[in-house]
């Protein structure tokens, strides 16, 4: 049996889950904002028929403030081009991911042999916002139906359909216990990644600058990725794990 001092533990838990929620969805719309004006001033371009050129580093992949922006355009593309349904990526039509290419072709001056990295970036921005949905604006609304009847403002091009479809299959017993056991598994991840919007090409662009003449591989790159710059080096850490 709960006592009253869990009870009153576990609501107050909840009750800081739902704000922690909204705060996010809050600094989410900011964002959002910002990819949108960045999607007006390159649907304005593509009006005039003017496309940005891509630049690309040494080892071959694009990267410069062209590349930035681009990303910005392909998670718009990828919140409102791609529907919002509880399937995998490599489930979905290949006419839309051939849809999506030429929007960006019609964008940006890009290389073919970029297209299977941009169609993974739609891929990734896509499977990331089905997650921020599912996290910031469904679950934590799972006992207040009346919240989730339509998908946030900050959505509002999200299809009604989709929206009850994806909000059905969110609060099934399925997807809690996929989600739980997700969550756990998570919380074993000892050395996630700290490159926030960075990538790893600028990563890769900023140790070329700082460590000239060394050869940039895979596996620097890895471990510089899951630096802290407030903790010691990742190469010490592990040592640290070792002994």
């Amino acid at each position: 049996m709960v006592s009253k001092s869990q009870s009153k533990v576990t609501h107050a838990s909840k009750a800081q889950s739902k704000d922690i929620a909204v705060s996010k969805a809050q600094m989410r719309g900011d964002k959002i904002n910002s990819q949108y004006q960045h999607n007006k001033s390159v649907v304005k371009r593509k009006i005039q028929k003017i496309k940005s050129v891509v630049e690309y580093n040494k080892s071959g992949r694009p990267h410069g403030k062209a590349v930035v922006e681009m990303q910005s355009y392909i998670s718009v593309l990828a919140h409102i081009r791609v529907p919002l349904v509880d399937k995998k990526w490599t489930q979905l039509p290949k006419d839309l991911k051939e849809q999506i290419w030429e929007a960006v072709q019609m964008a940006y001056v890009v290389g073919e042999w970029v297209k299977k990295m941009v169609l993974s970036s739609v891929a990734k921005k896509w499977k990331d916002f089905k997650s921020t949905i599912t996290r910031q604006f469904i679950l934590p609304f799972a006992n207040e139906k009346e919240k989730l009847k339509e998908p946030s403002s900050l959505y509002k091009f999200i299809d009604i359909l989709q929206w009850d479809a994806v909000v059905a299959s969110r609060l099934s017993p399925y997807f809690e216990a996929m989600h739980s056991e997700q969550s756990q598994r998570r919380e074993k991840y000892e050395y996630n990644h700290r490159l926030s919007r960075k990538g790893y090409v600028s990563l890769e662009d900023q140790l070329e600058e700082t460590m000239l003449g060394e050869k940039i591989d895979r596996s620097l790159l890895w471990k510089k990725a899951r630096e802290d710059k407030r903790e010691t080096s990742l190469t010490q850490r592990l040592q640290r794990r070792q002994n």
